[in-house]
């Protein structure tokens, strides 16, 4: 099985007619995924390459039944995409728009928590997500993944998220489905979500998690992991040399004090039971270790 999307998954593209949105749209349509629909303002009626483009995604919802929406517009406009799609009917958001101000990020997922709380959104500034072989969401490259299982990832780097799959593919081992959850400070999705939907996959056997400094998200889950995870679980954190103070890359990445560093998150996961290792290389290998062992 695999968590969220599947081939039976039906995706919308908000900003379909610009250039990241028909880049990536048509990619993800080339892997199989079935995008049904674009939407962009003033260009309902036309289509690109085929695919249908609506006004709304009200009116692209009823026209094509779409489950799920991937979102590619401007950080200005990105906050607004994202209640459309909750207000027209979507159940799964995609958002890899970067840039989205914390507060705006805050603020809409509040509202998403308080008005739709049966929708589930990925992101802002994320990679997206893909299930091997059934439906790739996002800006994940589908080549570098490997169909089959039995090993989940989820992970707050986009760059970590395709070394990671193309390691364990080189290796052999396929996913059931890979999370980039994103590095912001308000991810819609997180860890814990993760990390509970892959403990309910029967086909996902082991899970692969990939941190970095800042926050306390991977402390948070280590607790989860402690208490509800029976299924072996292989950890990297990045930032291990990063200072005190700097954002590193991510709007999430900055360590506060003596909160947020790798050196904690390491300890907190191993605490937990988790096989934690010092570089991505390492991870894969331990992984491919202990899917032997299954």
């Amino acid at each position: 099985m695999s968590i969220f999307v599947d081939e039976r998954t039906t995706v919308i593209v908000q900003g379909l007619t610009g250039s990241q949105g028909r880049f990536h749209g048509l990619r993800n349509r080339a892997y199989g995924t079935q995008v049904v629909g674009g939407v962009t303002p003033g260009k309902g009626g036309t289509d690109v390459e085929g695919v249908p483009v609506f006004d709304s995604v009200r009116e692209a919802v009823a026209a094509t039944g779409a489950t799920a929406s991937f979102i590619a517009v401007p950080p200005r406009f990105a906050p607004a995409a994202i209640i459309e799609a909750a207000e027209g009917g979507i159940e799964f958001i995609v958002c890899i728009t970067e840039g989205i101000p914390a507060q705006d990020e805050a603020l809409t997922y509040n509202r998403l928590v308080e008005e739709h709380p049966g929708v589930r959104l990925l992101g802002p500034n994320c990679p997206g997500i893909i299930s091997p072989g059934k439906c790739n969401i996002g800006i994940t490259s589908g080549d570098i993944a490997r169909a089959g299982g039995p090993v989940g990832i989820v992970s707050r780097s986009g760059t970590l998220t395709y070394q990671a799959l193309y390691e364990l593919s080189q290796k052999g081992v396929g996913q059931t489905t890979c999370v980039g959850i994103g590095g912001d400070p308000v991810p819609g999705t997180n860890f814990i979500d993760c990390l509970e939907a892959f403990q309910a996959d029967p086909e996902t056997r082991a899970v692969m998690m990939i941190g970095e400094i800042g926050g306390s998200e991977e402390e948070r889950a280590a607790e989860w992991i402690a208490q509800n995870m029976d299924k072996p679980v292989v950890a990297y954190v990045a930032g291990v040399t990063a200072p005190p103070g700097r954002k590193m890359g991510h709007a999430g990445a900055i360590i506060s004090g003596s909160k947020g560093t790798a050196q904690a998150k390491m300890a907190a996961l191993a605490d937990a039971g988790v096989r934690v290792c010092q570089n991505p290389t390492e991870a894969g290998e331990a992984m491919v270790e202990i899917v032997r062992a299954l």
